[in-house]
């Protein structure tokens, strides 16, 4: 997800863009750039690559003003270069933009028929000669924006700066957020309350379909039909505080050694300890009657889904069906009547799991979403809204996020099966029993942190790594390659452990290690059958497992990492814990950009 800040300001504003920009490096970007209105001309300054660059070139040539709007862009349509670094501008308005013009191409090849010139590549710069066109016709920046939004067709958030207007920018919202803060004689656009924290803590999220003019005076903020409306004005609670490194070396390390206290955090939302029950939010529907579930989500959260899947059929015995979210409307689903369709995202607006749910929601089906932001999109749309409490997440690779969805997930399994009789009082007690003990054995894991980043190097020179796991511990190798991939850039697959004898075993020698997730249990014998076939091919072993499993079975191994002795319940919790920290040293080892993983994203706000 590209990132958005804008000011309407009493003080110059360059230097408050930029900081803004950087608060939001953690959404990935491949380009930067800041404009602002000063004397009656756009001042436009932009930078390939880090934000860097972008200092170096505000340094040489400042860009003065008490108006701006700046974007860290995410490359969709052209090559990440200085000319398709947003803002876009023509001699009368400047804008950035996040998300995707799906019609871009019509609307540029009209614009280019009536005589307008394009310097870029991008989708964007249509919306810049569009908005131009009106103005230069003499409408208002008002009636220009008013005129343009409806040709727009996909995913925006925009943000506006006019020539001649040095007083307000607008803004434009349609399936990609956007916020407005309120400050002192200042007011403010940005992509999320987060970049504004040090701004000001007073935002209203627009809703879909809202445009906004903002002054130094407010806001005045219109609906897709252009009529006036008011939003509610919140306190957003987020702090710079909260996206400081602290001690840590990156924002990734940080927030794996979060997961503890926020799991914990996450877990008195949804039980009662001293009565050892799960007490879920109120719902305006019965949990009991849902007789078939539907899970949406992508990438970690898709993972986090599929241990949800083994939870549901085996303690509530309600049939599952998961679906990439990026696929799911594609295959035109069976959505029998009265199902729950239960979304899983850290950021509540990722483009293809917004559309599903649209899609479930018109299908009649009840929704129930799993978010860190309580504020988002998908929480808003929601009739069961379940957030995690995991607090903002910088590093692109998720981890806590994840943790904390498997907690919630966990719970809702659990509740589900007391609703459906499946479970009895005293079982929900000994559910509630081992989920109070999470935190402390994910501390416990995180406790092996120097024997995995010692171990690293063994599989930092391999070009691919295999990772093995059954049951629930299918979705962890998943995970884990998931991981190794993002921030090491070394090509890793997880497999269902079984599977191995069916295709991939032709892959192992001694160059491909294979790391295999195994606590002590009922599936422990035949993950370890399978990791012997390995062996007995030349395959390099790191076995993750508890004492009891290292003790059978680690003999032989490349490497061990031994795991608290936990109940299978909160298993996957705590072994997402070995395969986040060996994906981060590996990484580190290797010298890349762990925080800002080339090519990848926070959040995907474009299908």
């Amino acid at each position: 997800m590209c990132g958005i800040i804008g000011i309407v300001g009493k003080d110059q504003v360059a230097d408050r863009l930029v900081d803004g920009l950087k608060r939001m490096e953690y959404r990935g970007y491949d380009s930067a750039g800041v404009c602002t209105v000063e004397g009656g001309q756009l001042v436009r300054r932009r930078a390939e690559g880090k934000l860097g660059n972008l200092v170096k070139e505000l340094g040489s040539n400042p860009a003065p003003g008490l108006v701006g709007i700046a974007h860290t862009r995410w490359a969709t349509h052209g090559a990440p270069t200085t000319s398709n670094a947003h803002p876009h501008a023509t001699g009368e308005v400047a804008l950035v933009h996040n998300g995707i013009i799906e019609n871009f191409k019509p609307l540029r090849e009209a614009l280019q028929a009536r005589g307008r010139t394009f310097e870029s590549e991008t989708d964007t710069e249509v919306v810049a000669h569009l908005v131009s066109e009106q103005v230069e016709a003499g409408k208002s920046p008002t009636e220009a924006v008013q005129a343009v939004l409806p040709q727009l067709r996909g995913a925006f958030a925009l943000a506006i700066a006019f020539r001649t207007h040095p007083d307000l920018l607008i803004g434009a919202r349609l399936g990609s957020p956007l916020v407005v803060g309120y400050g002192e004689g200042e007011t403010y656009l940005g992509s999320d309350a987060l970049a504004l924290a040090p701004l000001t803590q007073k935002i209203a999220y627009l809703e879909e379909g809202d445009w906004v003019v903002i002054t130094r005076e407010g806001a005045q903020i219109f609906d897709s039909a252009n009529n006036p409306v008011m939003r509610e004005i919140t306190t957003s609670g987020v702090t710079a505080a909260t996206i400081e490194k602290g001690n840590y070396r990156h924002f990734m390390q940080k927030e794996i050694f979060e997961q503890p206290t926020v799991v914990a955090q996450t877990l008195s939302s949804y039980i009662r300890p001293l009565e050892q029950t799960v007490a879920l939010p109120q719902m305006d529907f019965d949990l009991s009657a849902i007789d078939r579930i539907t899970i949406v989500a992508c990438g970690t959260s898709f993972y986090a889904g599929m241990v949800a899947k083994y939870w549901f059929e085996t303690f509530a015995r309600v049939p599952v069906d998961i679906d990439v979210a990026s696929e799911f409307r594609y295959r035109d689903p069976v959505l029998q009547p009265g199902g729950l369709a239960l979304f899983i995202s850290q950021s509540g607006e990722t483009a293809d799991t917004l559309a599903a749910l649209r899609h479930c929601k018109t299908n009649g089906q009840t929704i129930a979403v799993v978010v860190n932001v309580p504020t988002s999109s998908m929480a808003r749309e929601a009739d069961l809204l379940l957030p995690t409490h995991a607090g903002p997440e910088i590093g692109v690779a998720s981890t806590k996020a994840f943790t904390c969805q498997l907690a919630v997930l966990a719970a809702l399994a659990a509740h589900l099966a007391l609703k459906k009789g499946k479970l009895s009082a005293e079982e929900e007690r000994e559910i509630v029993k081992h989920l109070i003990e999470a935190p402390a054995a994910l501390n416990a894991a995180l406790a092996h942190d120097e024997e995995i980043a010692a171990m690293a190097h063994l599989v930092a020179p391999a070009r691919d790594v295999l990772y093995l796991g059954r049951g629930p511990d299918y979705p962890l190798a998943l995970e884990g390659a998931l991981k190794l991939k993002e921030i090491s850039y070394i090509h890793a697959e997880g497999y269902a452990s079984g599977e191995m004898k069916h295709g991939p075993i032709a892959l192992i020698d001694e160059a491909v290690p294979v790391i295999v997730l195994a606590p002590s249990g009922p599936l422990f014998e035949k993950t370890v059958s399978n990791m012997q076939e390995v062996m007995a091919r030349g395959g390099k072993i790191v076995l993750i497992s508890d004492a009891e499993g290292l003790a059978e079975a680690g003999d032989g191994c490349m490497a061990t990492i031994e795991m608290p002795k936990v109940h299978p319940l909160i298993a996957p919790l705590v072994y997402a814990v070995p395969v986040q920290l060996l994906a981060y040293h590996v990484a580190v080892a290797k010298g890349t950009d762990v925080d800002q993983p080339r090519n990848l994203a926070k959040s995907v706000t474009v299908e």
